[in-house]
Formats: C-alpha cells, structure tokens, sequence
C-alpha cells in the first residue's frame, strides 16, 4: 500500500520555438501558460486538464532573467505578478502565488518543498513553471517592432529562494561578477588538482560536452542540434571564439533561446480522486538542498562542493539507494566546471556510460536562465516513466557553485510515508567549515591559485586571478588589464603557480609577473 500523502510528479510540459515571431499574445507569463497546459493534458486526468487547472493552490514561477539583469531587460515591459498571471490564464485561485528570487537550484527546491507541503497536506496541487524568450525580444529589439508585455493582474507574490548577491565587495571591486568569469576561474583550479597541462584539459573538455551535444543532437526540443564533436568543441574558431579563456563559446550556457517548461506535483490520493492513470506518477524517492560558501575566493577549495556531495549523499539515503542504483543524472552544466565537479562529488568516473544530461545540457539544449532544472525535471519524469522502476538523479546549481538542490526520481513507489530531514541539519555541516581569509590590501608577492582571460570580440581585454600572498598565506583577488602584452601570454603560457606581485592602484590589486 502507498501512503496516500505521498507526493508525487504527475504531469510535465516543455516548449522550445526556435522560429516563432515576436508578438504582444506570446509574454513570458502567457509562455509559462502555455507550458502549463501541456503538463495539464500530460496527466491524463480524468475530468480533463482545464478541469484540473481549476484545482491548482500553489503557483510558482521561476524569476525571469529580464527582471534580474540589467543586460536582459526588456523594451517592451514586464508582469508585475507572474504566478497571478499565469494562474488567471488557467482559470486557478491558487492559495500560494510564489515569484522566486535569483538561481537555477530554484526549480528542484521548489519540488523538494512542495513534496513537504504536499506530504504535510498543506498543498493539495502545486505547479511550478518558467519561460524565456531572448530570443524572440532580441529579433523584436532588432526588428524595431511594437510590442507590449506589460500586465498588472493586481496583489503581489511571496518571494523565496536566496535574494544575496553571488559575488562579495571584494570581488565586486574588481569587476568580478559575472558566471562567464567564475566558472573559467573555478576550471582552472580543477585542471591544477587534475595535475594537466591546458592542451589535455582542452581536450577534456570537449570529451566531455561532446556527450550533451550528442543527447541534444537527438533531442527535438534541443535549440543546438549539430552534435559537435569532442574536436570541434575544444577548437578556437570562428564560430567558436574565445569568451572566457578557458572557454570557448560552445563550452558556455546559451541563454538566447524561446523555452518554456512546467510540472505539476500532487499526492497520491488527490491523483485518484482526479483519476490520473498510475502510469503517469513520478516519485520523488530523496532529495536535498544546501549551500556551499557563498564568496568563492572565501572557499577553502576552488576544486571541490561539499555542498553537491551532501546534497547527493543525503538524496541517496533517503531513498535507500547507491550512486550505483541510478541509471541517468541530469547534471547542472553551464559551464564544463559544473559537471566536473559535480562528477567528482558524486563519485561518477570520467568514463562512465550512463547520461549525465537528458536534455542536452545549458550550452546545446539551451539555458533558459532559472528555469533549465524544470526541463530536467521534466525530462527525466519522460525517462524514468520510458523504463519503470528505473531512478533518475537531477542536480541544480545557482550563482556560482554555490545553491545546489537535489532529487531522486523514479515510478516505483517508495515505503513507508515520505519524509526527508530538516535542511538546516546539512546546512550546519556546509556552515561549519572552513573558510579562507580574503587580503583585502594584499602588497607584495603571491602565488596564483587560477586564473581566466576575459575577451572582447577579438581580443583580450582583462585576466583575473586568485592568488596566494607570501607570508600570510591569505588569498587575493587581482586583475590585469591594459597591459596587451601579458594578457596575450597568459593564454599561451602556464600560470598555475606563477609569482606575481601585486599592488594597489585606482582602487584595484593590480598584477604583473614576479
């Protein structure tokens, strides 16, 4: 017998429009919408999927990248209460109306939460959704063309999730903000624990993604379908330029792309009241969610997540299951770093055969901002109800190695009633450890830890370094710009334990070769 408070997975839906016009109709709430009709008809339900719309009491929308970033933002105006615009469009009076803040974690954590609503009877029926169209406004912006997204469906919604800033002052200070310059920092310190020279790791690295694109190349909701290979992946090209050395653009999240995605989760005894045919539940077997230290140049290690390994490790216990026991992962991917490190605190070995994306990953499937984990997860309600009784991992991730959620999925029903341990007892752990002391006015000489060389369209224009300073042994944060010359021979010569020395100037620790 399956506890009737048991939570479970019951309908998904997933859009990708790589060729659809900009139009006022398609905002980003009607795009939600739309995504949520489809996991609506995916239940099966017996009164119909408009029916069951009517029943939902819990709406929670990804936070869309044009109201986060400045870079993002759009023209052509924004919904002042996404969950009530997508809710009105489904004929819903939801309880709950849950607008996230910032990170692709949100997706799984949104599930790991509802599962307790949901097993606590607080939710009866929740839906969780997110779109992108960058895509589209850029052709609209481009094409000079009039539209109006603007709609005021009146209230406001509840924000959750982590509203800080990814980065500290000191990082700030510095111009480092951004994931296209974390990542290519936190890669470099894995290619130094990894003892390889760049001309190996580059070759890695396209072994590595060369796996997504081979999923996304079969994948017809996939926005890149050409399959690259691990040789094109890892070439400096034309097409495939530098953005952040040691990242080429294929080896980047691609964030311009129209996607939309929704699952809706309810119990087992709301799911036969509703008639929904077994063959469409999905089980969330364990799951988990924590955080690494926040401030990257903080982290005791640039190599390493505690927090992934915790998280998986108390997905796994959960549900009674091994690493082994899983037949695909969906891997946060949005840089390779990603995935290395979450292979590595997993414990998947660099040539296992199972998938570590259903999708395709960020850079081929696509990058839909803090919406990409619903694909995953509905993706892999699509791969474990294709093989039952099978079990899938997803992973997410948000700013930069830092949030990270997890979930075990899989149509066999678990034992006994669901219930996962307090998040703040992992959390303690993740807090209690270590962190390093961050030089604020380092001068003198260092060691540099990693590095990245940010480029511009055709050349680079500024390195970034975390290093070590002599005789306190605290690290530092140091850029090099302006200088052509040095910027040009840290892509061609190894700068892993390279001394510099470094000083203050125009507000900045500036370095240069010892």
């Amino acid at each position: 017998m399956i506890d009737p408070r048991t939570p479970i997975l019951v309908g998904c839906g997933q859009i990708t429009d790589t060729k659809g016009k900009p139009t006022s109709q398609r905002s980003n709430v009607a795009f939600c919408a739309e995504a949520a009709g489809l996991a609506l008809s995916d239940t099966r339900a017996g009164g119909g999927g408009a029916a069951l719309g009517q029943a939902i009491d819990a709406v929670a929308v990804l936070e869309f990248f044009p109201d986060i970033s400045p870079r993002f933002a759009s023209p052509f105006g924004r919904c002042s209460n996404p969950p009530k615009a997508v809710a009105n469009r489904l004929d819903a009076a939801p309880r709950q109306l849950l607008y996230t803040h910032s990170g692709g974690n949100m997706p799984q954590y949104l599930v790991n939460r509802f599962a307790e609503e949901i097993a606590g009877g607080a939710t009866e029926l929740a839906l969780i959704c997110g779109a992108e169209l960058l895509r589209s406004t850029q052709n609209a912006r481009k094409g000079g063309l009039a539209i109006d997204h603007n709609e005021d469906p009146g209230g406001e919604p509840t924000r959750v999730g982590d509203r800080r800033l990814g980065f500290s002052d000191e990082e700030a200070r510095h111009e480092l903000r951004a994931a296209i310059h974390f990542y290519p920092l936190l890669e470099n310190a894995i290619r130094g624990g990894l003892g390889r020279d760049m001309a190996s790791h580059m070759a890695a690295m396209g072994r590595l993604f060369s796996r997504l694109a081979a999923v996304a190349r079969d994948n017809p909701l996939a926005s890149r379908r050409e399959g690259y290979s691990a040789e094109r992946l890892a070439t400096i090209s034309d097409d495939n330029r530098w953005i952040c050395f040691p990242y080429p653009r294929l080896m980047n999240s691609n964030a311009i792309i129209d996607q939309a995605a929704a699952v809706l989760m309810t119990s087992v005894e709301k799911a036969r009241e509703w008639r929904i045919p077994q063959d469409r539940w999905v089980f969330l077997h364990g799951c988990a969610d924590g955080v690494d230290t926040w401030v990257v140049s903080e982290r005791e290690r640039l190599d390493a997540s505690p927090a992934i390994r915790g998280c998986a490790q108390l997905a796994l216990e959960m549900a009674g299951k091994t690493v082994a026991d899983v037949a695909a992962f969906d891997l946060y991917s949005c840089f390779p770093s990603a995935v290395e490190v979450a292979m590595q605190e997993i414990g998947i070995a660099e040539d296992d055969k199972r998938p570590i994306s259903v999708t395709g990953g960020l850079p081929f499937f696509g990058g839909p901002g803090n919406n990409y984990v619903t694909h995953s997860i509905a993706e892999m309600m699509n791969v474990v109800r294709k093989v039952p009784g099978s079990f899938g991992m997803v992973t997410a991730n948000g700013n930069y190695l830092t949030k990270h959620s997890a979930g075990l999925y899989s149509t066999a029903p678990p034992r006994g009633p669901w219930q996962r341990q307090n998040p703040k007892v992992l959390q303690a752990e993740l807090d209690a450890r270590p962190k390093r002391r961050v030089a604020a006015k380092p001068n003198g000489t260092g060691t540099i830890e990693t590095y990245c060389v940010a480029y511009g369209r055709a050349a680079p224009e500024k390195a970034f370094i975390l290093a070590r300073l002599d005789g306190s042994d605290e690290r530092f944060v140091a850029v090099a710009d302006d200088d052509p010359a040095l910027l040009s021979d840290m892509l061609v010569t190894e700068q892993l334990g390279r001394r510099v020395v470094v000083t203050e100037q125009a507000g900045k620790n500036i370095f240069r070769p010892a």
